[in-house]
């Protein structure tokens, strides 16, 4: 957990606009309670959609809470913690576009998301190939499928890991080149 909470507290979350009209404050406590506060205590699930991301946009907080979610990555937490932040990094990853106030000051929060998740582009493998559960290993997956660059690895990774994966990740229909929507 001392990842977790040294990176939630390298963030200025009363400063940024949450997706709830009001400070990101409270995303700090959410965040923890999510991880599980502690050595020992069980996390607890805490919705973050129309705070840090909604079907349409994410918000102002999202690269933190991307940052927190690769902390949670690198650090020992519970098996629930772990899915819970892969599913929400999946979902910043994922975004399509960047809530007004952002983007009125030049902002691109889905591309900063997918740029921060690259760099712990390792601890996304390391999660797909230690086949803890189906569940992360999945969501790992399909976010690199989001932001790998390098297909060839990741077919070659699609290939020793087959036996592991969802249907949808060895077969590829999960993929999501965004460098081929940009053309």
């Amino acid at each position: 957990m001392r990842l977790v909470q040294m990176e939630i507290a390298r963030h200025d979350w009363q400063s940024m606009l949450c997706g709830c009209g009001g400070s990101a404050e409270h995303l700090a406590r959410d965040l923890l309670q999510l991880a599980g506060r502690g050595s020992g205590q069980e996390p607890s699930h805490v919705s973050l959609e129309e705070h840090v991301w909604s079907p349409a946009v994410l918000w102002g907080p999202a690269p933190a809470v991307t940052s927190v979610a690769l902390a949670v990555l690198a650090d020992d937490v519970t098996p629930a913690a772990r899915e819970w932040f892969l599913d929400i990094l999946q979902c910043l990853v994922a975004g399509e576009g960047t809530d007004g106030a952002s983007a009125r000051r030049g902002l691109d929060l889905p591309e900063l998301c997918r740029g921060l998740a690259l760099q712990g582009l390792w601890l996304l493998y390391e999660e797909v190939m230690s086949n803890r559960s189906p569940g992360t290993v999945s969501a790992a997956f399909e976010i690199l499928t989001v932001v790998e660059p390098d297909r060839a690895r990741l077919q070659r990774v699609r290939d020793i890991a087959a036996d592991w994966l969802p249907v949808c990740c060895r077969t590829g229909l999960c993929d999501d080149d965004l460098r081929a929507l940009d053309r």
